[in-house]
């Protein structure tokens, strides 16, 4: 398999969380794409995924599949062998589908809406409203503060264990810092919580 991906991007972290959680990261050839000069713009990647964005991942067969979820749900099916990240049950499957809907709702959505807005990196491909920029990241705050109540009883994010929730939510929190949002000791349980993740080997790559 190949992984088409920009490596500093928090999607394509989720997805290279996830197969290192699977034991499957050492058997995906990585190829790293420039997004700053375009490289997703150019005919040959666009036949890969018409949508312009990574992470891609192209199958043994030669199939491309976009969008993360859409990967990391073709993973966990195509190797059941390997521990479960979206739940063994119909009740574990749907908590963790709410968790992560919301993750990308609540959290990712106003943090990338902000970071597109007020960092200055999108000024030559669209019209960034600086008050936009501000307004998603309070949202993303808020967020924040909902995440450290919440792990103030909960190891983890759903579930009793580590699943895909955790990938999810702890990659974007990571992404918060581009916009000057950093998980501190003014929220000692989501630090917690954060910190547990971070000590984790697939954490690093």
């Amino acid at each position: 398999m190949k992984l088409y991906e920009m490596a500093v991007a928090p999607n394509p972290r989720r997805v290279r969380m996830f197969l290192a959680e699977k034991g499957l990261l050492d058997k995906v050839e990585r190829i790293e794409m420039d997004l700053q000069k375009g490289d997703n713009l150019k005919p040959n990647f666009v036949a890969k995924n018409p949508m312009k964005k990574v992470p891609v991942l192209e199958t043994d067969d030669g199939i491309f599949i976009s969008e993360t979820m859409a990967i990391c749900r073709y993973i966990e099916e195509a190797h059941p062998e390997t521990q479960s990240l979206l739940g063994d049950t119909a009740l574990e499957k749907a908590v963790i589908e709410q968790w992560l809907r919301w993750i990308d709702f609540y959290l990712f959505m106003p943090t990338g809406m902000s970071f597109q807005h007020g960092s200055g990196y999108f000024n030559d491909r669209m019209n960034c409203i600086k008050e936009w920029a501000e307004e998603c990241r309070g949202k993303a705050v808020e967020f924040f503060d909902f995440l450290d109540a919440h792990f103030a009883n909960n190891e983890f994010v759903c579930c009793e264990r580590f699943t895909a929730a955790d990938i999810n939510t702890y990659t974007t929190v990571q992404f918060g810092k581009t916009i000057g949002l950093r998980v501190g000791d003014d929220r000692p349980h989501l630090k917690a919580w954060h910190d547990r993740i971070h000590a984790r080997e697939s954490a690093k790559v």
